[in-house]
C-alpha cells in the first residue's frame, strides 16, 4: 500500500494514495463509517505502532470502501505533509560508492573556488577517483540527523542565512515498524514498514567548514524544513525489490541524475543489523540510503539557485518536489 499524511480542514489525517496518486482514501473517516475502532489510523506512527493487525485492517477497509467517493480527498485540495512528520529517529547512511568518492573531491573543489583559486579547482576536478577507503567496506557508516526539521512534499525550503551554497541530495530510505535489539540481517526485513524518498538538502559551505573538525554534519544539514521526506511511504510488499528502482533528480525540468538503487555497499537489512547491535531500534525510525552517485551538486559542480524547483523521482514511490528560496535581508 501507499500511505500519505495530509491536513484537511486543519486536522492531520492518514490516507492511502490511489487513482495514480491523485486521491487519498481517508482511513479514519472510513473506519467511522464502518463502525470500527479507528485509533490506529490517527497518524502514521499510530498505524506503524498497530503492527500487522492495523496494516491488515487498513487493507480491508480500503478494499471494501474505496469505491465510496466521499471517503477520498483530491490530493490537490489538501495540504500534503511529510508521510512521517516527526520520525522517532533519523539516521542517514553512506551506501553508494561513487558518491563516497566524488563527495570529498567536490568539497575540495568548492574550497579552492572559495579561495578564488580557479586553477586548483580545475586540477581537482580533473583528478582520477581513488580507491574506496576500507572503512566503508568494514561497517555501514551513518550519522544521526535532526528529526524535528522534516519538510513536506511541495514545500518551499528556506535557504539558511548563513549559507551561500545550497544543494539537493537524491536518496531513498526505509521506515522501521518493529522494536528490536541485535536484529540479524536475515530477520531485518520483518522490521521494515516501507520506503520513501529523501531530499537531504545541504548547506555545502557550512558543511565543508564543520566537517574539517571530524564531527558532524551539523549546520550543514540541520535547518528548518531541510530534511524532506515523501510524498508517500510504500510498504515492502508493494515495492518488491527495493534494490532495483530507478532514481532521477531534475532541477527546473533538467535531468541532473539518472541512476538506480542497485550497488549499495550494504542493504537496509544489513544496516539495521549493524545499527541494532546492543542498541534498540524503535518503530517509526527513518534510515536513509545516502546519496546515489551523481545525485547532488557537490559531485556535478552545479548547485542550486534561488527559486529552483527540484524533483526527486524514485520508481514505485513517486515524485518528491520542492522549491528553494533565499531569505529576504
Amino acid at each position: 500500500m501507499k500511505f500519505g499524511t495530509f491536513r484537511h480542514r486543519g486536522v492531520e489525517r492518514l490516507g492511502v494514495a490511489h487513482d495514480g496518486d491523485t486521491r487519498l482514501f481517508d482511513l479514519a473517516l472510513a473506519a467511522g463509517r464502518a463502525g470500527i475502532d479507528g485509533t490506529a489510523f490517527a497518524s502514521m506512527l499510530d498505524l506503524i505502532d498497530g503492527g500487522d493487525r492495523a496494516l491488515d485492517a487498513a487493507r480491508r477497509l480500503f478494499a471494501d470502501r474505496v469505491a465510496e467517493a466521499d471517503l477520498s480527498h483530491e490530493v490537490g485540495r489538501v495540504e500534503l505533509m511529510a508521510p512521517l512528520p516527526v520520525p522517532r529517529q533519523m539516521r542517514d547512511a553512506m551506501s553508494f560508492p561513487l558518491h563516497i568518492l566524488q563527495g570529498p573531491r567536490g568539497s575540495a573543489r568548492l574550497a579552492a573556488l572559495a579561495r578564488g583559486d580557479v586553477a586548483e579547482a580545475a586540477r581537482i576536478a580533473a583528478e582520477p577517483l581513488g580507491e574506496l577507503p576500507e572503512v566503508y567496506r568494514q561497517v555501514p557508516i551513518y550519522y544521526i540527523t535532526n528529526r524535528f526539521t522534516v519538510g513536506a512534499p511541495g514545500s518551499v525550503v528556506t535557504w539558511p542565512k548563513y549559507s551561500e551554497v545550497m544543494d539537493y541530495e537524491l536518496e531513498f530510505g526505509c521506515i522501521t515498524k518493529t522494536k528490536g535489539t541485535d536484529i540479524s540481517a536475515a530477520r531485518a526485513k520483518d522490521h521494515i514498514f516501507g520506503f520513501t524518498i529523501f531530499n537531504d538538502f545541504s548547506a555545502r559551505d557550512a558543511q565543508r567548514i564543520e566537517m574539517a573538525g571530524r564531527l558532524g554534519p551539523a549546520k550543514g544539514k540541520s535547518f528548518n524544513g531541510g530534511n524532506v521526506l515523501g510524498p508517500w511511504i510504500v510498504t515492502y510488499d508493494e515495492i518488491g525489490d527495493p534494490y532495483r528502482l530507478r532514481m532521477q533528480a531534475r532541477v527546473n525540468g533538467e535531468t541532473r541524475c539518472d541512476s538506480d538503487t542497485s550497488g549499495m555497499l550494504y542493504s537496509f537489512e544489513e544496516i539495521i543489523a549493524h545499527m541494532s547491535k546492543d542498541e534498540t531500534l524503535m518503530p517509526g525510525e527513518f534510515i536513509g540510503s545516502g546519496t546515489v552517485g551523481n545525485g547532488c551538486g557537490l559531485e556535478t559542480g552545479t548547485f542550486l539557485e534561488d527559486g529552483d524547483r527540484i524533483e526527486l523521482d524514485v520508481e514505485k514511490i513517486g515524485i518528491l518536489a520542492n522549491e528553494v528560496r533565499r531569505q529576504a535581508g
